[in-house]
């Protein structure tokens, strides 16, 4: 009775450890491969399976997109260049049973593929191409590898050069051409600016020359039109000083004459020389000058009124006309004026000239 126990605990343990065995998980991110004596049976989705305990097979593919990394090559360029170029490439797993069945390792011939496909594109391309152009490079690449692992069940996403990097004589040449090309841009920028501080030095000396001038020749006006005043103010005052002399010659006689001239003589004898030589006689020269003056022989009586307005005039038509200090003011201003007029048009001529030999300059850049 006790051999019969012990004998059916044990088959139960067997078989609940033969179906244990059976069960097969497979994860939210994997699809399973249930082979059985040798044959393909089917895909196993994410969960709880069962399969044939000893004899079954599961093989577990994941989805998610997986990074592989080309190694680093060497490669000859399309102009002698050589370089040492890798890469990365982003790929999915998209038919499991191609992925298992149709190639050995699909990340070793994945990896080889890359490798041999990045020889070949980089090869057909010149150096200064692949450092500018890695967009075309990856582009290119990415279809030619997709197209070729469609038969494994695989997806290329991505691939994406990671480092160009050429070999040490190629890069020492290349540093000495950037330098070259740096020293050359900075003689180009260095002259334009020479030139450019020359024009505008240039430009300020005519700017300046055109000012000096500007100045120079509204001093000179100014100066002219102040001497003019001084000229025609001096000369009123002389003609007024020669009417008031002979409105005040009216009265005097022949004797007040005689007195004068004696007094010239006495001034004229108060000079240096020792000669004096008149032209006629002296009396005759006395008389005319009496004559020209106005002055009568006959000595007026004590009292007697001498009408000078109706000999002579009023003493506003004597005199004439004095300006006064408003009106010479109001035409000084009036001058000032005109100057400021003048030069603010000087200065506009001058910016349109400025404006002008730029719009040409740019035209001669262009």
């Amino acid at each position: 009775m006790v051999a019969e126990l012990l004998l059916a605990i044990f088959i139960a343990v067997a078989i609940l450890i033969l179906f244990v065995s059976g069960v097969t998980i497979i994860q939210p991110y994997e699809q399973g491969l249930w082979i059985a004596l040798g044959q393909y049976k089917k895909r196993l989705d994410p969960g709880f399976n069962w399969v044939y305990p000893l004899i079954s097979d599961v093989v577990k593919l994941d989805l998610r997109t997986q990074v592989l990394d080309v190694p680093r090559q060497e490669v000859i360029t399309k102009d002698n260049s050589p370089t040492n170029v890798d890469a990365i490439v982003y790929i999915r797993v998209i038919d499991p049973e191609k992925a298992y069945f149709e190639v050995v390792n699909y990340h070793v011939a994945t990896v080889s593929l890359a490798q041999t496909t990045l020889r070949s594109v980089v090869g057909d391309m010149e150096l200064d191409e692949i450092l500018y152009n890695r967009d075309f490079i990856n582009t290119k690449l990415r279809d030619i590898l997709d197209k070729a692992t469609d038969a494994w069940g695989v997806k290329v996403e991505a691939v994406e050069i990671r480092e160009v990097e050429p070999v040490g004589s190629v890069k020492t040449a290349m540093e000495e051409q950037t330098s070259a090309e740096r020293k050359r841009r900075a003689a180009i920028l260095i002259a334009d600016g020479q030139k450019k501080a020359a024009i505008l030095e240039a430009e300020g000396s005519k700017q300046s020359r055109i000012l000096n001038a500007e100045g120079v020749r509204q001093s000179k006006i100014l100066e002219a039109e102040g001497d003019r005043l001084s000229q025609i103010l001096r000369a009123q005052g002389e003609a007024q000083g020669l009417r008031i002399l002979s409105v005040g010659s009216v009265p005097l006689d022949k004797k007040a004459m005689t007195v004068l001239t004696m007094d010239m003589m006495k001034k004229v004898a108060e000079g240096q020389s020792t000669k004096i030589i008149f032209p006629m006689e002296i009396s005759k020269m006395i008389d005319q000058a009496a004559k020209y003056l106005g002055a009568s022989e006959k000595i007026p009586e004590i009292g007697e009124t001498t009408d000078t307005e109706r000999i002579v005039g009023k003493a506003e038509d004597v005199l004439g006309k004095i300006p006064k200090p408003e009106e010479l003011r109001s035409e000084l201003e009036t001058i000032e004026k005109e100057m400021v007029r003048e030069t603010e048009e000087s200065l506009r001529l001058a910016e349109k000239i400025k404006s002008t030999e730029s719009a040409g300059k740019k035209k001669e850049d262009i």
